[in-house]
């Protein structure tokens, strides 16, 4: 979500800001909506808006809560734009000797975890919320950000960002064999295709 210090009403709001970013394909979301992104590394973030290094950052919920970002910033722009993702793998030939009941209970039990985190996030992110915009907080001081949920029109905006900007610039650092791996898998069930330019 987007943190910022001054008003926020809508999407249009964030042209002409700068705004920290962690990650490649947020500067692409940033630079989408007409903004300048700005690469600071977390530990920096809550001095950046008081040196006027930027206007607005990118973080998770909890994440600005417990680092106190409600100190240099007053308006949350709930629009979800990324995600810090993780993921576990294995050997398939250490997976081929499991055998298959082994197999079964592994990926029982790994859908038990996955739902189980879907469903922690989702209470993390609310409670991290409510401390932010002054409401019941049992974790810490409650914060007087103004929380500002995005219409579906920014919705739309955000996505056809996604397709324009950030999924055609991804495309073209990874190459056109990725890009064909991509719509021949994720973007196919999706439903957006990796365009080069």
């Amino acid at each position: 979500m987007l943190w910022c210090k001054g008003e926020i009403k809508d999407i249009g709001d964030l042209k002409g800001k700068k705004i920290r970013v962690y990650a490649t394909t947020l500067g692409d979301f940033v630079e989408g909506v007409g903004g300048t992104s700005v690469t600071v590394p977390f530990a920096e973030a809550i001095p950046a808006p008081e040196k006027g290094v930027v206007d607005c950052g990118i973080t998770g919920t909890m994440s600005a809560y417990k680092a106190k970002w409600y100190q240099v910033a007053d308006h949350a722009y709930t629009m979800r734009v990324g995600w810090g993702l993780a993921f576990g793998a294995m050997n398939m030939d250490k997976w081929d000797s499991l055998g298959a009941e082994k197999q079964a209970k592994l990926k029982t039990e790994l859908d038990k975890l996955t739902d189980a985190m879907w469903i922690e996030t989702a209470q993390e992110d609310a409670i991290a919320l409510d401390c932010l915009s002054g409401k019941k907080c049992d974790i810490g001081e409650k914060a007087n950000m103004v929380l500002v949920e995005p219409s579906d029109a920014d919705l739309k905006t955000r996505n056809q960002i996604a397709k324009d900007v950030i999924l055609a610039r991804w495309a073209e650092r990874c190459g056109e064999d990725c890009a064909k791996d991509w719509n021949a898998s994720v973007g196919k069930i999706i439903g957006l295709n990796a365009i080069q330019k």
